[in-house]
């Protein structure tokens, strides 16, 4: 079919629309040929015959990609005219120009066929309407979408290529810069290295990143960080919190060259997102790809260490504070075992004194969740002090003043590095003395900044120098024998004065957070407390679990076992008397009454003295009675005549008897059928030959 056959009046009293657009504004620049071809394609609409005044040039959309609509104004309002039936043919120097999304492409047939919108390129004439030429401009759709994802795929296979070789050349965090050879060296300036080694040394001691920021800003330390873009130049700041975990987790310090750290994705709106990867998921990592300020085990050490900082901080945790007049030694200072988080303290009376308790509720108080822990702190605060007046000793203070060498050393490296700073500012303000020096004094537009410039970098050198000159003065301040000799009298000093209870328990507790850092506790069969001291050492204890309060008050095993065993030969308040001799005390602390010793024998099942002797074969009254045929009132006149031995087993005088022989049962039931007159005297003779 002849292509000016496709064009009739209809399409002819709409405008014609000619789309142009580059994917990028290199692209714009750079590729002008492109440019000059797609403007060309209003010729071709003239021809067809449409005039020049209704052709509408839709080139807002340079410099976006044809992959998504989103940031395409233009496109959107080309599809808007279609489908409001103004266009009568959209023309593009390729399919690729107007869309490089099938989903695009397609969506813009579909208007076009509806509205009877004819679509031109370099090509030909197409009418969305007919099958075929629908088929042939869905194939160049698709070749189009397939292209970009071809030259996608060259690009990332060559950087994913250079990557596995660890020679993809990528932006380096400050410290590390390429060579002549493109490979990757430290920074040659001195201060930089310095600063970097002093940073993840302070780190190391510290511990924790805003630690390090505050040692950084405590010395007067400035940390180095890159110029702008190409100029390769080192500027220096403050260093803050957000640098400070940059530099720690960048494993390029490490001589370690990684790929694929991040994941990125769009969205529907088409914004970018991005997400850290673990370190498992890492595209590529090759350890020892260049030098580094640090081992590669060191940074695995650090990411545990700030993992653990974030743990312990994750739920907000409130400062220490200011010690308070409550008894509690850990007050601030107590960390739960279980979730990290702070404990906060309570008291409660036991015996009469001030208890703290050590709680973490945080999740209580804001959730209505069950408390995490609850333990007692009264025994934890003991072996606590205890451990600390064991610590304090004349080797530990020996030791103390060894770190103080070391901090000395320390400290003497931070000086030399704010010389640096202060060497740094003069080299600036010589550059630009020198410079003014050489310019036309007569060119006073030049000489004026010049001098202004010159002047700053003099102001700059000076301000540099009172800042050395007053941290050197703070630290100039250096242990000598006096007072070493003096730290080491607080070894005999401090259990006095920890144990003297004269101490405010204020007091106790500036000077157990002086020693301490921190001290963990959780609860389980028993308390495992983890100390940690100032300067990184730890101990670990195991308490027992208090006793409650009826556990207090419990009698020991000792003492019921001895009453248990005095039953065997006396009656309640014997017993009392026989403890009570012995200067024994009940678990309350005073001593044994009657009611006492009987509740022991109840609560404890302990056997009485008469169920003792019945066991052992003693009768009762009754009993008695029975065997010798007379009434029970009887029994006590034998007893007095010497016929029946009886024991005393209670305190009100009951009485127990011991079986009669059957000589005495007989001669007995003799003397109660005896005449009366009979002399009753003769039944003693007879006892006493029995």
């Amino acid at each position: 079919m002849n292509p000016e056959s496709k064009v009739t009046a209809e399409h002819l009293k709409r405008a014609a629309y000619l789309y142009i657009r580059q994917s990028t504004l290199r692209q714009v620049f750079e590729n002008t040929e492109s440019t000059q071809r797609q403007y060309a394609l209003r010729r071709r609409a003239v021809a067809l015959g449409w005039p020049e005044e209704r052709i509408v040039v839709i080139d807002e959309d340079q410099g976006q990609s044809g992959a998504s609509t989103t940031e395409r104004e233009g496109f959107q309002r080309l599809v808007a005219d279609v489908g409001l039936g103004k266009a009568g043919i959209v023309m593009g120097l390729e399919v690729s120009r107007l869309a490089r999304n099938c989903a695009d492409w397609h969506r813009l047939l579909e208007i076009c066929a509806l509205t009877h919108t004819l679509i031109l390129d370099e090509d030909g004439l197409y009418d969305p309407g007919h099958f075929n030429d629908r088929l042939l401009l869905g194939l160049k759709g698709t070749m189009s979408e397939a292209e970009l994802h071809i030259l996608k795929a060259r690009l990332v296979g060559g950087v994913l290529n250079k990557a596995q070789r660890a020679e993809l050349k990528v932006p380096l965090p400050v410290g590390l810069v390429y060579d002549e050879d493109q490979r990757v060296v430290l920074e040659p300036d001195q201060q930089v290295r310095q600063s970097l080694r002093v940073f993840f040394q302070t780190f190391d001691r510290s511990g924790s990143a805003w630690a390090t920021v505050q040692a950084f800003r405590r010395q007067g330390l400035k940390f180095p960080k890159r110029g702008q873009a190409g100029t390769g130049q080192i500027a220096w700041q403050e260093l803050t919190h957000a640098i400070a975990l940059d530099t720690l987790h960048n494993p390029r310090y490490a001589g370690v060259f990684c790929f694929g750290r991040t994941r990125s994705w769009k969205d529907g709106e088409g914004k970018w997102h991005y997400q850290q990867v673990p370190r498992e998921q890492w595209r590529f990592l090759k350890r020892d790809a260049h030098p580094g300020y640090i081992t590669w085990e060191q940074f695995l050490a650090n990411q545990e260490r700030l993992l653990q900082n974030r743990q312990f901080h994750g739920g907000g945790e409130r400062p220490a504070g200011p010690p308070r007049e409550g008894p509690a030694l850990l007050q601030g200072l107590v960390l739960c075992g279980k979730c990290g988080r702070s404990m906060t303290v309570c008291y409660h009376y036991r015996g009469g004194r001030l208890s703290p308790d050590y709680i973490c509720q945080k999740d209580s108080v804001e959730k209505g969740e069950p408390v995490c822990q609850h333990i007692p702190g009264g025994g934890i605060d003991e072996a606590l002090g205890a451990l600390l007046v064991e610590s304090v000793t004349p080797l530990a203070l020996e030791v103390a003043l060894n770190v103080q060498q070391e901090v000395q050393a320390r400290v003497a490296e931070a000086d030399r590095l704010r010389q640096q700073q202060v060497q740094r500012a003069q080299y600036e303000a010589d550059r630009a003395r020198l410079r003014y020096m050489r310019v036309d004094p007569n060119n006073r537009l030049v000489a004026d900044t010049l001098e202004t410039q010159w002047n700053e970098k003099l102001r700059s050198l000076a301000q540099a120098k009172e800042d050395y000159e007053k941290q050197h003065a703070r630290d100039a301040v250096q242990l000598g024998e006096e007072q070493k000799a003096r730290i080491l009298a607080l070894a005999s000093d401090f259990p006095k004065l920890w144990r003297d209870p004269k101490t405010l328990d204020r007091d106790r507790k500036r000077m157990a957070r002086l020693l301490l850092e921190d001290v963990t506790l959780q609860r389980d069969r028993d308390i495992l407390v983890q100390v940690r001291f100032r300067g990184g050492a730890t101990r670990q204890l195991r308490l027992a679990l208090p006793k409650s309060a009826w556990a207090l008050r419990k009698t020991k095993p000792e003492i019921v076992a001895e009453i248990d065993r005095l039953m065997e030969e006396h009656t309640v308040s014997e017993i009392v008397h026989l403890l009570n001799d012995r200067g024994w005390h009940s678990s309350s602390g005073s001593a044994f009454s009657f009611h006492i010793v009987n509740h022991l024998k109840w609560s404890y099942r302990l056997k009485s003295r008469g169920v003792r002797l019945r066991e052992q074969g003693w009768l009762t009254v009754h009993e008695v009675a029975a065997l010798l045929d007379c009434g029970w009132n009887c029994i006590n006149h034998w007893r007095k005549a010497g016929l029946i031995e009886s024991i005393k087993f209670s305190d009100k005088d009951d009485r127990l008897y011991r079986r009669p022989s059957e000589a005495v049962i007989a001669q007995i039931k003799s003397r109660q059928h005896r005449k009366p007159g009979t002399n009753p005297d003769s039944a003693l003779t007879l006892s006493s030959a029995v």
